[in-house]
C-alpha cells in the first residue's frame, strides 16, 4: 500500500513514520521518500490500522 505524507520532508520524518508503522506491524517493510512525501508499506496489517497510527504520529496520509 502507498501514502502520500505532506508532513514527511526530512530523514528524521522517514524515521517517525517507520517507528509508526513497525509500531502496528515489526515486520512491516516501509520505503520511504521524503522529496515525493511518499511512503509505500508492504505490511499484513489492515489499512485502516496503518492510517491510524500514522495519523497518531502526525504524519495523517492525504485522502485519495
Amino acid at each position: 500500500m502507498q501514502f502520500h505524507l505532506d508532513n514527511m520532508t526530512c530523514g528524521g520524518c522517514v524515521r517517525s513514520v517507520t517507528r509508526a508503522i513497525q509500531s502496528v506491524d515489526t515486520d512491516a517493510g516501509v520505503v520511504a521518500d521524503p522529496k515525493a512525501r511518499l511512503v509505500e508499506v508492504q505490511t499484513s496489517a489492515t489499512r485502516e490500522r496503518i492510517i491510524a497510527a500514522l495519523r497518531e504520529a502526525g504524519f495523517p496520509p492525504r485522502e485519495q
